[in-house]
């Protein structure tokens, strides 16, 4: 076979690595693709990571080529070690993403490629001498982060180097706004609409009292920087007053903001939640949610 080369990106290597992100992200989100410019915006810095963004002290992109081709590529980053660091990111290093080929009959040595991608992330880790590495695969695209159940060739490429998932894991759901329920009459509660902590707020309120609110982020697809992404939303925050739990509250707001959401021209709508809450899935499922698939967070590098 052709030799591989492990080697940093450079500019003209950006069609084939979009590519290759599309294919991991379409694995995950139906739908959904981004465009060469979020891709190369993403190597340079993150906007939407706020507060860690800042933090990061350096960047390396490195991919594998074969035959002319890109067959495998990861994104590094490098955390500062001052006091203005969040303590776990103090001092630390992680791969924000990896992608690769699976094996395939054209691809017969693509294992061998991404392990060797990996070694030359492993020897960048060593050469920044940081306190602690981690590993990800928060892809710039909408719900891809952790590491999805759907690339188990990554998963294998980061045990074999020796991560392990020492995080949580995380249910992604998916409903067609079209499922939604439709919002019954409830004598004496109204529906305020403002600006939430992580999008719209509807907040249903009594007698001027508040009982719940949903936020939604309808935020999520900027035609600038994804091909194809119109039409998704997802939930930011789901709360009602302890005392109006089993009322249905939670699906009458789901259900106010599914209006809003059709006049928006959003399709489908995402939600989270922890494997472990029960109640907290049935609520989702019973609203017309199914479960698009599992995410394993926090991954740390603990060989042996």
């Amino acid at each position: 076979m052709p030799a591989l080369e492990v080697r940093p990106f450079r500019r003209v290597d950006r069609d084939q690595l979009t590519d290759l992100v599309n294919l991991h992200v379409a694995a995950v989100v139906p739908g959904v693709s981004v465009s060469v410019n979020t891709v190369l915006s993403d190597l340079e810095r993150q906007p939407g990571e706020f507060i860690t963004d800042p933090w990061v002290a350096e960047r390396t992109t490195l991919v594998a080529e074969q035959r002319d081709h890109v067959v495998a590529a990861a994104h590094l980053l490098r955390y500062r070690a001052g006091a203005e660091v969040g303590e776990a990111y103090r001092d630390a290093a992680g791969i924000e993403w990896f992608v690769c080929r699976p094996a395939a009959s054209f691809w017969p040595d693509a294992d061998r490629a991404a392990d060797l991608l990996m070694r030359a992330c492993l020897a960048q880790f060593a050469r920044w001498d940081v306190r602690v590495r981690y590993a990800d695969g928060a892809l710039p695209a909408p719900l891809v982060y952790g590491l999805p159940r759907n690339w188990p060739h990554i998963r294998a490429v980061y045990e074999r180097a020796g991560f392990r998932h020492v995080g949580d894991t995380e249910v992604i759901l998916l409903t067609r706004v079209a499922d939604l329920p439709e919002p019954d009459p409830r004598p004496g509660v109204t529906v305020e609409r403002t600006l939430g902590e992580c999008g719209t707020r509807f907040t249903a309120r009594a007698d001027g009292h508040p009982l719940g609110f949903v936020e939604i982020d309808t935020a999520l697809a900027r035609p600038e920087r994804h091909a194809r992404a119109a039409g998704l939303a997802d939930v930011g925050n789901l709360h009602v007053d302890p005392g109006r739990n089993g009322t249905g509250l939670e699906h009458w707001l789901l259900a106010q903001a599914a209006d809003w959401l059709r006049l928006c021209g959003v399709d489908r709508l995402a939600a989270y939640a922890s494997p472990a809450d029960g109640t907290e899935l049935d609520l989702l499922t019973g609203a017309g949610f199914r479960e698009l698939t599992r995410t394993d967070r926090g991954w740390e590098h603990r060989p042996g």
